[in-house]
C-alpha cells in the first residue's frame, strides 16, 4: 500500500506538472491559433527570473510565483506588438517567427549569464508516505497547477473580460462593430499565455537545471498536450494532462522515464489518429 500511495502522489504530481507546462500555449495557440515555438524559452525566462530574484536576496515564494508571470507576461507584451500582431492569420510565418524569437532568446541569455546550470533551493522539505519518502514541494506544483486552471476558468467564465476574449477570438468582427479594439485584446491574450509560460518556469525552477536551452525538454509534451486536448482549453488542458501525465508516469515507474516519454509520444499519436481534433473536439464541445 505504500508503494500505491506513492505512485499515487507521483502521478497527481505528473498531472499537474504537464498541465502547468501546457496552460499557457493553449491560450496562445488555443485561443489564438498561433504556433508558438517560443513557449519553452518563455518558460526559460521565467525559471531565470525566479533565480535572479532569489539571488538578489528576493522572498524565495515572490521570485517563485509572483515575479515570473509578471515579468515574462510584460515581455510577452512586447514581443507581441514589435512582431506578432504583423502576422495574425499567417500561420507558417507566425510559426517561423516565434522560432526565431526562441533563438534569440537562447542566444540573449546564454551571453548574460553563460551556458551553465544554475538552480533555485527547494523551499520545503519532505514528507513520508509509508516506507517511502516524497517530497513536499511537489504539493506546490499541484496547488500551482490547480490555481492557474481554476484562475483561468474564473477568468474566462465570470469576467467581463474573459467574455470579451472569447467572443473577439470567435468573431473578431462582430466584437470590434461593438466598439471592442480586437487588437488590445490579441495583445493581452498573448501577454496572458507567455505570463502563464513564466509562472510554469518559475515554480519548476527548483525541480529543474535552470539553462538557456531548458525549454526544449517542456516544448514537445506542451503541444503534445494540448492538441490532444482540444479546442477547449481549461477541459481540454485538464483532460489531456490527466490522461498523458498518468501514461508517462505509470510507465517511467515501471521502466524509464526516457521510455515513458516514448509511450507519451506514441499514446498521443493514437489519440490524434483517433480523435483528430482532440478530446474536446468530439466530447465536451461547450466545455471552456
Amino acid at each position: 500500500m505504500d508503494l500505491v500511495g506513492l505512485l499515487g502522489f507521483n502521478v497527481f504530481t505528473g498531472v499537474a506538472t504537464l498541465a502547468l507546462i501546457t496552460l499557457g500555449l493553449g491560450v496562445i495557440y488555443g485561443m489564438m491559433r498561433i504556433i508558438n515555438l517560443a513557449h519553452g524559452e518563455f518558460m526559460m525566462l521565467g525559471a531565470y527570473t525566479a533565480v535572479v530574484a532569489v539571488d538578489a536576496g528576493v522572498n524565495i515564494w515572490v521570485a517563485m510565483l509572483v515575479l515570473p508571470p509578471l515579468i515574462v507576461g510584460l515581455i510577452g507584451l512586447l514581443i507581441e506588438r514589435a512582431v506578432i500582431r504583423f502576422l495574425y492569420g499567417r500561420m507558417m510565418d507566425t510559426m517561423l517567427a516565434t522560432w526565431g524569437i526562441s533563438l534569440g532568446l537562447i542566444g540573449l541569455v546564454t551571453t548574460l549569464y553563460g551556458n551553465v546550470v544554475r538552480g533555485v533551493s527547494t523551499p520545503v522539505g519532505s514528507f513520508e508516505i509509508g516506507r517511502y519518502g516524497a517530497s513536499l514541494y511537489s504539493l506546490v506544483i499541484i496547488a500551482a497547477a490547480l490555481a492557474a486552471l481554476g484562475g483561468m476558468l474564473a477568468l474566462l467564465r465570470l469576467t467581463r473580460f474573459g467574455l470579451i476574449l472569447r467572443a473577439t477570438m470567435q468573431n473578431p468582427r462582430m466584437a470590434a462593430a461593438l466598439g471592442v479594439s480586437p487588437d488590445r485584446i490579441y495583445m493581452a491574450t498573448f501577454a496572458l499565455g507567455a505570463g502563464l509560460a513564466g509562472l510554469a518556469g518559475g515554480v519548476l525552477a527548483p525541480i529543474s537545471g535552470v539553462s538557456p536551452a531548458m525549454g526544449a525538454a517542456y516544448i514537445a509534451r506542451a503541444f503534445i498536450t494540448v492538441l490532444g486536448g482540444g479546442p477547449a482549453i481549461i477541459t481540454g488542458t485538464g483532460l489531456a494532462a490527466s490522461l498523458f501525465g498518468t501514461i508517462n508516469e505509470l510507465v517511467a515507474f515501471r521502466t524509464t522515464p526516457v521510455i515513458g516519454d516514448v509511450v507519451l509520444l506514441l499514446a498521443a499519436v493514437l489519440l490524434i489518429r483517433v480523435l483528430p481534433q482532440g478530446i474536446t473536439g468530439r466530447y465536451l464541445r461547450r466545455s471552456l
